[in-house]
């Protein structure tokens, strides 16, 4: 018998002063009662209550015991308390990957809500690509991270899936930024600029596979790490890019125009180690689900000419005049 449950036998008997009416208080019966107390007196060589009377009465040693076994008893529940918090995943580090093109607002929705869920738990946050999120939870450098698919699931976990669609993005002069929707045959000798395949290897060779399939076989592929040197790059001419629609509204010279039967999404979900995992890894997965789903709301109908707020410099098809 452990010496914490022999002090609350105990403690609860020195406020009864009664080991009938301690042992109904306990819901046990009088002698299993009476044996943990006499194992306490034995180990701590004292004894703690005087029975040479009638009525029970505690020692000397009783009465300094009782104030050091409340405050033991107290300790250990907010050990208890603590460790359960520490289970739950409410307190700690959790140290989270998160992909480099991640808006800010979705950051910031993504803390908010882990700090309503767990206000105890500091979110030690790294902006890393799928490969890179994916090697350091290999490692045990990353608890949790918010990765791309395709992607090599092997010893990982994965949080519920959000599925993003995706759309042409290109400058509002092309002719092709008229249309509602565009198909990929319409892209034929475009380049096509993406993020670079080490940054998502299963990404990338699932977007060109489905380019090609549905008759878009890019003059060239170009790469882009950050959202400038892909507008830089959209708005010099002869590229196109396939993202999701909030990456368009960072730049007002570019369009964002859904792909003709929607045949490619981009899925996002959190994943964390299969063994070992941190505690509030899979909170993290339901929170990062939650937000990514309202983040992305529907598209903006196209609009006219004299309804656009940006200035328009000339429009497609148009011939300046020397």
């Amino acid at each position: 018998m452990g010496l914490l449950r022999q002090l609350r036998h105990f403690v609860v008997t020195a406020r009864e002063l009664h080991f009938g009416r301690a042992a109904e208080v306990l819901g046990m019966a009088q002698p299993p009662l009476s044996q943990s107390i006499q194992r306490l007196e034995r180990e701590l060589g004292v004894a703690l209550f005087d029975r040479s009377q009638r009525q029970v009465r505690l020692t000397t040693a009783g009465q300094l015991l009782l104030g050091e076994a409340d405050e033991l008893l107290a300790g250990e529940q907010r050990l208890r308390n603590l460790m359960d918090q520490v289970r739950r995943g409410a307190l700690g580090v959790l140290r989270a990957g998160v992909p480099p093109e991640t808006p800010a607002v979705t950051l910031r929705a993504l803390l908010d809500g882990l700090a309503a869920r767990a206000p105890g738990l500091d979110v030690d946050l790294h902006e890393l690509t799928s490969a890179e999120q994916r090697r350091m939870l290999a490692e045990g450098r990353l608890d949790v991270g918010l990765l791309h698919h395709p992607v090599e699931a092997a010893g990982l976990r994965t949080g519920p899936p959000v599925d993003v669609p995706l759309g042409v993005l290109l400058p509002r002069t092309s002719p092709l930024a008229r249309a509602r929707e565009v198909d990929l045959a319409e892209l034929a000798g475009l380049d096509l600029v993406t993020a670079p395949p080490a940054t998502a290897p299963g990404w990338h060779e699932h977007l060109l596979a489905v380019c090609r399939r549905h008759g878009f076989s890019p003059a060239r592929v170009r790469h882009a790490r950050n959202p400038e040197f892909l507008f830089g790059l959209l708005l010099a001419g002869g590229a196109v890019a396939v993202e999701p629609a909030a990456v368009a509204r960072r730049e007002p010279r570019i369009a964002w125009r859904p792909v003709a039967g929607t045949p490619l999404v981009k899925r996002t979900s959190a994943a964390w180690p299969d063994r070992s995992p941190h505690p509030a890894a899979p909170m993290f997965g339901q929170v990062a689900a939650e937000v990514l789903a309202v983040a992305e709301p529907p598209p903006a109908p196209a609009l006219a000419p004299e309804a656009r707020p940006w200035p328009v410099l000339f429009e497609a098809g148009e011939t300046s005049v020397g």
